[in-house]
């Protein structure tokens, strides 16, 4: 994932902004975020990202 797709995502709950937390990443300044977490500034639900890839499905839809 990069970085820059925060400007065009939102909590899929609130649609609020998410901040980022990245465990992971590619080597180099722009490189891609690998691991990490999106939380949401309003109600604090995590997103996942596992594989360069965010998971933003709510809660209950994920396994």
């Amino acid at each position: 994932m990069k970085a820059s797709l925060l400007d065009i995502v939102c909590c899929p709950l609130d649609k609020h902004d998410l901040d980022l937390d990245v465990t992971e990443r590619e080597e180099g300044d722009d490189g891609e975020i690998i691991a990490g977490t999106l939380t949401c500034t309003d109600c604090g639900e995590t997103y996942p990202i596992e594989d360069g890839i965010p998971n933003l499905l709510p809660p209950d839809m994920r396994e």
